[in-house]
Order: structure tokens, then sequence, then C-alpha cells
């Protein structure tokens, strides 16, 4: 087949993309992928970034699906530079990210036959792609180039609509992988898009609420309880969310425990040390509630999970494509509605008089005196549950930050502050719950560009995506890296397993002994490393004020990390 005819084809079918709503594109270098890569630069409406690892490419996509809702293109050639791809598409599968995932190939036959760079890439992604097609190539006729529009709208409607997440092409090319002769591709497209910028299948989205009697029955739910709590989890798609929730609240007159990455950490009704409160056996017998809502993923706090698998009272979920959160076997009823308009509708119906408060009291009252203790046992010093008390109270509210699953998320959950009115928006890949691409992600969030964005990191999380530092230089974007440096995996160190001796140590703390000034020089970053909160508070503020991305190292020990938390939460314990 004529090389032109292939950028004929890819031309409309990127043109139905961009209608849609698909605004950027992530490449990574090849040969076989040359059709797609080129055609996503040449697009005037695509900011095309380029990768030179396609694992960091996914990940930064995985950013940008997360900050946006919108889902970019990962370009890649054949082989395992697609297999690279895969913990990403895990993650958005499981985190429900859209993404639009393009892999180029080889035809089929040249497939089983010793080709170089082949590999089964049919079907590579398993189930975590929502939807999976081969795409071969033939000339650009009309037909083709209509079946190819309606391919693109198909693709991108299927990444977003329902529960969204990653939608896999297969593009078998054959050579040439470049137009024929010296005059390009022709400017006429084969078949012109549809009038007026849409694209060739449209598609209207009606918010699924809930229908009046159940409406009816879910207000009573709320209105009969007199000891009810609002559960918040991570909800990133809809940034709006988290102030329907604490306005909810607020109305209600009931406890929010609401993680960070929910957003809702927000205003009078906020409970922000849960996590540290229910540790104590005593504290959480004596806050039985009668019902429960539950809004968004289950929150990463353990004693939050154990202590809602523990109840007897009703709890009730909402999510839009009714995802099963509950491995507990807790939740009763789960209502399969928009969220922020379902809440939204359940406080305009409340009473304008506030309920008795004795309950939100009860909570507040231990609230207060958790923060207390905590603030008293931590000290003047900077170690790693101050730095996330530190973030959370000074960040300003337009900031994004990232937070590495492992040990950073657990603390920002149990020490991010509660604030007063809005609240920082809290991302991080909590679908999978790995360390993979966790820079990557960050860099993908960053060239949103809704705000400052802050990443808080451990070492092994950085070193497993140190490569990922390089989009700092390569597209000019800027990225404030805290990093919690204690030579290892920081996490393992609560568990029973670090009474093991020197195997413990090697093959599970793993540490390391790098120096991460030397990968700031490499990859032309700033470096601050501080040793007590006022430098901390004045790195971050030079970091936020600088025109570079800059890495601000604390270093802490695994050891006393566990013995300051055990501190801590006796410390609630005892005061509660």
């Amino acid at each position: 087949m004529p090389g032109t005819d292939t950028y004929l084809s890819l031309r409309a079918f990127v043109d139905e993309l961009v209608r849609c709503g698909l605004r950027d594109a992530c490449t990574s270098p090849g040969s076989r992928s040359t059709p797609l890569a080129l055609t996503f630069a040449w697009a005037p409406k695509v900011r095309a970034t380029s990768h030179l690892d396609e694992r960091c490419a996914s990940f930064f996509g995985l950013g940008l699906a997360k900050a946006t809702g919108v889902p970019p293109a990962l370009v890649c050639t054949s082989g395992t530079a697609a297999a690279n791809y895969a913990p990403a598409v895990h993650e958005a599968y499981e985190a429900r990210v859209p993404l639009l995932v393009l892999t180029a190939d080889r035809p089929p036959e040249l497939r089983e036959l010793g080709a170089g760079q082949t590999i089964n890439q049919t079907g590579l992604y398993g189930r975590a792609a929502k939807w999976f097609f081969e795409v071969d190539d033939f000339p650009a006729s009309p037909a083709r180039v209509r079946w190819l529009r309606q391919l693109a709208c198909r693709a991108f409607w299927t990444a977003v609509d329902g529960r969204p997440g990653p939608v896999h092409l297969n593009f078998a090319f054959r050579e040439p992988l470049v137009p024929d002769g010296e005059s390009g591709v022709p400017a006429e497209d084969v078949v012109a898009g549809r009038p007026d910028g849409r694209p060739w299948v449209a598609r209207t989205r009606v918010p699924r609420l809930l229908a009046d009697e159940q409406g009816l029955e879910l207000r009573a739910a709320v209105r009969g309880a007199a000891r009810a709590v609002l559960v918040a989890g991570r909800s990133e798609r809809d940034p709006r969310l988290g102030a329907s929730l604490a306005a909810f609240a607020e109305r209600a007159g009931i406890p929010l425990l609401a993680d960070p990455l929910s957003g809702a950490r927000r205003g009078p009704a906020a409970i922000a040390h849960y996590d540290a409160l229910l540790r104590s056996p005593e504290f959480a017998a004596s806050v039985v509630p009668d019902l429960v809502l539950r809004v968004g993923d289950l929150p990463t706090s353990k004693p939050l999970r154990g202590w809602l698998a523990g109840l007897s009272a009703p709890q009730i979920v909402f999510d839009p494509e009714t995802a099963w959160q509950d491995p507990d076997g807790s939740v009763e009823t789960i209502v399969p509605a928009n969220v922020r308009a379902t809440i939204d509708a359940l406080a305009d119906s409340l009473p304008k008089r506030r309920r008795e408060q004795s309950w939100l009291e009860q909570w507040h009252n231990a609230d207060r005196v958790a923060s207390g203790a905590i603030i008293s046992t931590l000290g003047p010093e900077l170690n790693e549950p101050r730095v996330s008390v530190e973030l959370g109270s000074v960040l300003p509210d337009e900031a994004v930050m990232v937070v590495a699953s492992s040990m950073p998320v657990r603390d920002v959950e149990t020490f991010f502050p509660a604030r007063p009115a809005s609240s920082v928006r809290v991302l991080s890949n909590r679908g999978a719950n790995g360390i993979d691409g966790t820079v990557s992600t960050a860099f993908g969030v960053a060239a949103a560009g809704h705000g400052p964005t802050v990443l808080l990191i451990g070492d092994v999380a950085l070193a497993h995506d140190v490569g990922g530092l390089i989009a700092a230089g390569r597209l000019g974007l800027k990225l404030v890296i805290v990093l919690i440096d204690n030579d290892g995996g920081g996490i393992f160190n609560f568990l029973p397993a670090a009474g093991q001796g020197e195997p413990f140590v090697e093959h599970i703390a793993t540490p390391h002994g790098l120096d991460f000034a030397h990968a700031a020089d490499l990859y032309g970053l700033g470096w601050e490393r501080v040793a007590e909160v006022p430098q901390f508070r004045d790195a971050l503020a030079r970091a936020l004020a600088s025109d570079q991305t800059t890495i601000i190292c604390v270093r802490t020990s695994r050891e006393e990390n566990v013995d300051l938390h055990r501190r801590v939460w006796e410390s609630v314990r005892a005061a509660t």
C-alpha cells in the first residue's frame, strides 16, 4: 500500500480524536510507530510530547488524564515497548482513568516467524483494557476513511463513558512507513469531517439521577439517622465534589471522615485525624454510627477500614458506575447516580435549622485533642509526619499535590490537617497502589497546568522512576519534589517481617545508599537538603517561586520513624 495512504487515513483518525476532545499525545521513539507519531506531531491542535521511555510516557499520560479527565493518546512502537505500558494501563483500569493506548505492530504475515521486535500484542493488557481492537492497514478509500473516523469516536467515547478506563487499538503497519515521494501528504482530506468541528459520531451524556422514589428513601434515611457519618475516599474525577461533600456534611451536622484524595477534607464538619483516633479501641467503641454514607474508593486508612467492617449500621455507597468497593462485605446499598448532583439534592432537602450537634461535637472534641497530642509528640523537629503537616498547612489553595503510594500517602491521610474552606487537590496512583511511574505521573499532572504541582515521594519510589526526571528539561515542566529519604522502603519497618534481621534489611527494606543530589545534577534540577522545620518552609517557598524543578530532600531514619508513629498513636489514645 502506498505510504501516503497510511497518513491520509491516520490524519482523519487523529482529526476525529481532536473533535471528540483529545488534546495530548505522548510518543516514544521507534520505527514501526512512525506513521502514528508523525501524524500526531503534525496535528495542529495536539500537544505531542516526546518521551524516551514508554513506562515514563504512559504514566505521564496517566497524570494528564487524572488532572484533566481527558484521555491522552499513548503512541509506541511494536514489541516490548508496548509491554512497558502495562503498569500504567492496569493503574488506569483500577483507578477509572481514561487512556487511549495506540500501539504499532508488525502485520500478521510477519508474526511468529522470527521478525525482529515482534511479540504477541493481541489483547496484550488483558481485562485491563475496556476494549481492544486490531487495526490493519488498507488503501485510503472513502469507505475506509469514514470507518476510521467512526473508529476514533468509538475509541474515545468508550474510554470516557460508563466506567472510564483504557482502550487499546493495535495498528498493524506495513512498509513504507513514510509518505511517498517528495510532495508529502496531500492537503485535501479523502473524507472531510463534519461541519463546525463536530465529531463524526456525537454522543449525549445524560447525568444519571435518582428516581423520585429512591430519592425519598435516601432523604428519609439521612433525616432519620441521629449518628450518621460521611466517609469520603479517593475521588479524583470531579474537582468540585469535595466542596459539595463538605457543604452537605455541614448542613446535616454529621462528621466528615475525608481522605485528602477525596478533596473533601475541608470545612467545619471535617475530621482530620480519624486514622489516629480509630486506632484506639476505646474511642472506636464510643462512636458507633447508625448510618454510614460512603463516597469514592475506600480510604487508605487501615483503622478506618477495620472500623467500617465491624459496624452493623447500614452503609450506603454512592458510585456512578456501581463499582464494588467493599472487600469486607459491609455495604448494604449502592446508589448508581451522579454523586455530586445527588449529594447537592440531599443537602437542599435537609431542614435549614441545623440538627442537634452533640454527635458532631463529640468527634470534633476528639479531633482537637488528637491534633494537640500529635503536635506535642512530633515536637519541633522535622520528621516524616511533620512534612505532611507542613504541606497541608502552607501549600496554596491552587496547588496540586501528587503523593506516592506506600508511606507518603498514609502519612498524608493521618497528618494532613483539615482546611477551613478550600482544599489543596491531592492525587495519587491508588488504583493498583504501586509505586511505578510516580515521578512521571506528577510531571503529567504539572503539564495540565492547573496550578503549582508538588510531589511528595519516598526514595525507593524516586529511584524506581528516576528516568522520569528528564521531563523537567525536555518538556520544560516545573515540579516541586519533596523527597523523604530514609534509605529504603520505610513502610516495611512497620511490618512483622522487620524482626527477621539481615534478610529483611537486604530483601525487603532494600537500602540503596544513593545520593539523589547527583540525580538532580544529572537532570539539571535545583537541590536543597533541609533538616529543620523553618528550613523546610523556606525551601518550599523558594521552590514554589522558582522557574525550575527542585528537589527538597528530608533525611530520616526508618527505625526512628516507626518509633515516632507508635508514640503518636499512643499519645492520641491516652489523650482521648
